[in-house]
């Protein structure tokens, strides 16, 4: 069972919710990477590697017996965090996450990830009913 409420006093969400309230049994994903079956890194570019990090999160999710629909909490990691990239990775995530009870989110601009040519990194949590 997830909970959106909204906080008083607080700007509107765009994309995300600020608070979700949830009961069951708890999910958590470690930070997944650009990296595919291989272990080699996917593309050098922002929308290349978020599509693979996604599609990593949603094997580990399936792995567990979850889908996006029941992440509550999501932490991305930017290398060199811009508007460009900020626009990207809110298209493919688009793509990924419910419109309806989007997660609670944080975004963080970080200088560099566990290996070289990284560029994002997302962990989630996640709630089943």
């Amino acid at each position: 069972m997830k909970e959106y409420p909204l906080p008083q006093g607080v700007s509107p969400a765009r994309g995300y919710s600020h608070v979700v309230v949830a009961s069951g049994t708890t999910v958590y994903v470690a930070g997944q990477i650009a990296l595919d079956a291989t272990g080699k890194v996917t593309g050098n570019d922002i929308k290349t590697q978020a599509q693979q990090v996604f599609l990593n999160v949603r094997a580990a999710l399936t792995a567990a017996g979850a889908t996006f629909s029941d992440v509550v909490k999501m932490v991305t990691y930017v290398v060199d965090l811009d508007d460009a990239k900020l626009a990207a990775i809110r298209e493919v995530r688009k793509g990924f996450l419910p419109p309806a009870g989007p997660p609670a989110s944080t975004l963080v601009g970080v200088t560099r990830l566990a290996m070289e040519g990284l560029l994002i990194e997302v962990e989630v949590i996640a709630v089943i009913d």
